[in-house]
């Protein structure tokens, strides 16, 4: 296997804004610090929870750097870098490493439909130009396009092409992956199959339930790593109710409103993402609140 970023619960981070909309650093910090003191293996910052689409270039640069900064070493930060624009990709992608990131997750180019060659020479100009890992992001519901098997074995032969965020929920085609591919890190992109995926070799998720229960999520990753399969069950079953609430609506739609209800001074989702139903709201927050969720510091 190739050396990988990280093993177990990366959270997939929401970007704070204040009440004007600007980025919100003091929150930032006081997310990241929670994290690392609440056994978070990773932070994925500027990803599709961090609403990457609506942040500009140089907001992301800011994001990544700061969260670099802030988290000082003590856990991997990994920076969402995707475009349908190569070129576009490459200078995200070199900003990220210039400022220090850990690691790249960089989703497959949306509303283009890439054909297979399209596909291997987007992610090789990528590599060609950074040295970090790079984890292919596959989610087909957003992106119009999913990679294949054979996609994916041609991509793995690219030296820092390390794993791939599998977010498409089909089981099958991880058990396909595995199979073909047996060394390579595959990360559940779905809160609610961790267990699924890791017991076919999967090395953790990329989480968005990990915004409001870190411990929980890493957990579940750490008992799979362990072999304990029927407690990470235990585990995830009681939180699946949880889950199901948080995606309700269109992520992040559900867990910004959740986490503000919480305490959590994350601020309101960016437009196009618009206020959530009523009563969806009232249904998840009984939800969380039911589980025990509470603001953690």
């Amino acid at each position: 296997m190739k050396n990988l970023p990280f093993f177990g619960s990366g959270v997939a981070l929401v970007t704070p804004f204040t009440n004007d909309n600007k980025l919100d650093f003091e929150c930032l910090e006081q997310l990241i610090n929670m994290h690392i003191k609440h056994k978070t293996d990773a932070i994925v910052v500027c990803g599709t929870t961090g609403e990457a689409s609506t942040l500009s270039d140089d907001e992301q640069e800011a994001l990544i750097d700061f969260s670099v900064k802030c988290a000082d070493g003590k856990i991997p930060i990994i920076a969402g870098a995707g475009s349908n624009n190569t070129e576009a990709l490459i200078k995200k992608a070199k900003r990220a490493e210039s400022v220090g990131a850990d690691a790249i997750l960089s989703v497959t180019p949306f509303y283009n439909k890439a054909n297979s060659d399209g596909i291997a020479e987007h992610y090789k100009s990528l590599c060609n130009a950074v040295s970090l890992p790079i984890i292919v992001y596959n989610v087909p519901q957003r992106t119009g396009m999913a990679v294949s098997v054979k996609d994916l074995k041609n991509l793995y032969k690219i030296e820092n092409i390390v794993g791939i965020k599998e977010a498409s929920g089909d089981v099958s085609f991880v058990s396909k992956i595995r199979y073909e591919m047996p060394e390579i890190g595959v990360y559940s992109g779905n809160d609610d199959i961790c267990v699924p995926i890791m017991s076919l070799g999967g090395v953790g998720v990329i989480s968005v339930c990990a915004n409001i229960f870190p411990e929980e999520m890493h957990q579940i990753c750490a008992l799979m790593s362990m072999g304990n399969v029927l407690e990470a069950q235990k585990l995830q079953v009681g939180i699946s109710k949880v889950i199901e609430a948080l995606f309700c609506e269109v992520n992040p739609i559900p867990v910004k409103n959740a986490m503000r209800a919480l305490g959590y001074h994350v601020g309101k989702t960016r437009l196009p993402l618009g206020k959530m139903n009523e009563e969806k709201y009232k249904n998840m927050m009984q939800v969380l609140y039911d589980y025990g969720a509470k603001k953690l510091n």
